[in-house]
């Protein structure tokens, strides 16, 4: 059997991550040492968790031999290269039963006629994070880890959750299996469970509320498919929207609705009223999840919300040419729009045409960024804290949303695709020709403010009627000198804002 021989040794040498590394190497946005080691675990490099060479064999060894070398090795796959090396395919042990058993193929058959392909892959720069993104999105257990192409190991379920007793893959399990909406209640709870969990153990914020937002969309989805069938409605033909955090994918465990659907613009007057009652079914399924009903009305059970395609358009374009108060109000909201359940074409198109308009529209951006300035950042002029009368803060309109406003517009100026506002900010800052130093700055800044509000919500320290809102008698010496530097990093940002649009 064509065994793939790999230095295990060269496992512990990553390849060049994609694009430039989300964290800054400046001291004074650096996390504290206790954090980052606690990070470790899934931020390390897939290539750093990788211990030994792949099991691995030719698409034409016999069956017989492949299992047996897995049995011999006590492994739960085999990994399937070609003469390079190359991953190809895959067979593990929960594919033995469907695909060997049940379908009578003789063990003298080659691998090749029952493995799995295409094999999802990883590089051996990515992380354990995108492993657990990967392994829930696509319901596998196993993920090959390449260098340059050429398989080097491969990291397991196992390796990734040994340690924690809520895996991802048991509430993605759970939010599949759900056949009605008291189901997804409880995997709502185990959603937050799992985030106070990743939280304890040190994970970042950036992982931590892409995980969130993962989970929420599945549990969104599965939500839809109940509810569609109960209303009778072919999803298939219409597209549900997510909006505001949810659709830059940044969602905390204290997040309200933003939602909507597009209908196509053959819609009968009858099938909108049917789509009205079903989006305000969904609208109170997900309250019950834990969800609450957006107080600005922003849901697609809201008439405003469930519009067609021309419609939609319609209102986008009436918003960048007249750039009103509430018109700017709206593209804080509606412009971080992403699809999360059927027809996507009409969400892309959505899209496309938004972008292309916002930047050819040089009036609107500077609105916008006018609009964005008029929230600064918590300090006074001497550089302390300015806090309200009961010594609070609130992290989101005050902290996080200076970044997202700025991450939203200069996408917008530049016409990229980029979603979450780590990524919106490091493309900016590149496209300007920025030190990395500079805009990595602003990511770091975003992401430590994001995990105080992860942390005050799942603690419950937060006032009762604003979980965004931090105590500062509250925070230890370390994150009250790290809360004022990121203050600062967004002061800086919104001078740069005012450099570019105030003139």
């Amino acid at each position: 059997m064509a065994q793939l021989q790999t230095d295990p040794a060269a496992a512990t040498l990553p390849d060049t991550p994609r694009g430039d590394p989300p964290h800054s190497q400046q001291a004074l946005l650096d996390r504290p040492a206790s954090h980052a080691l606690a990070e470790q675990s899934f931020e390390s490099p897939l290539g750093t968790l990788v211990t030994r060479a792949p099991v691995a064999c030719g698409s034409d060894t016999p069956l017989r031999d492949a299992l047996a070398q897995m049995q011999r090795l006590g492994v739960g796959s085999m990994l399937v290269v070609d003469p390079a090396g190359r991953p190809v395919g895959i067979l593990t042990r929960y594919d033995i039963l469907g695909r060997v058993t049940l379908a009578e193929i003789p063990l003298s058959a080659p691998i090749g006629r029952v493995m799995v392909q295409p094999v999802h892959c990883l590089t051996a720069a990515h992380t354990a994070q995108d492993a657990a993104l990967l392994m829930s999105r696509h319901t596998i257990r196993h993920v090959p880890v390449t260098r340059d192409g050429v398989a080097i190991g491969v990291v397991s379920e196992r390796d990734l959750f040994a340690l924690q007793r809520l895996s991802l893959k048991h509430v993605s399990a759970s939010i599949r299996a759900a056949a009605e909406t008291d189901a997804l209640q409880v995997a709502a709870r185990e959603i937050r469970w799992l985030a106070r969990s990743l939280l304890g153990q040190g994970v970042n914020a950036r992982q931590i509320t892409a995980l969130i937002s993962h989970l929420n969309d599945l549990l969104t989805r599965r939500l839809l498919e109940i509810k569609a069938a109960q209303h009778d409605i072919e999803l298939a033909r219409v597209c549900w929207l997510a909006f505001g955090s949810e659709g830059r994918s940044e969602q905390t465990v204290a997040t309200d609705q933003d939602n909507a659907l597009i209908l196509p613009d053959d819609t009968s007057a009858a099938q909108r009223a049917q789509a009205l009652a079903f989006g305000h079914d969904v609208n109170l399924a997900l309250d019950a999840c834990g969800y609450p009903l957006c107080r600005g009305g922003v849901m697609a059970g809201e008439a405003a919300c469930c519009l067609t395609l021309q419609e939609w358009r319609a209102r986008f374009t009436h918003w960048i040419d007249h750039g009103a108060p509430q018109d700017l109000l709206n593209a804080s909201i509606y412009f971080d729009l992403r699809p999360l359940a059927g027809d996507e074409q009409l969400a892309t198109l959505l899209r496309e045409e938004v972008l292309a308009a916002a930047q050819a529209t040089p009036r609107f951006l500077k609105q916008m960024a006018l609009n964005a300035l008029t929230r600064a950042a918590p300090l006074n002029w001497l550089g302390g804290f300015r806090a309200d009368a009961g010594g609070t803060i609130d992290l989101k309109l005050q902290g996080t949303a200076l970044f997202v406003d700025a991450g939203r517009l200069y996408t917008l100026a530049q016409g990229a695709g980029a979603i979450g506002t780590g990524d919106r900010l490091e493309r900016a800052g590149r496209q300007m020709g920025l030190a990395p130093t500079e805009y990595r700055a602003w990511v770091t800044a975003f992401e430590f403010l994001q995990l105080l509000r992860l942390r005050v919500q799942l603690e419950g320290s937060a006032p009762a009627d604003d979980p965004n809102r931090i105590r500062l008698a509250d925070l230890n010496d370390i994150d009250r000198r790290m809360l004022k530097e990121c203050f600062r990093v967004a002061r800086q940002l919104q001078q740069r804002l005012r450099l570019d649009y105030e003139r």
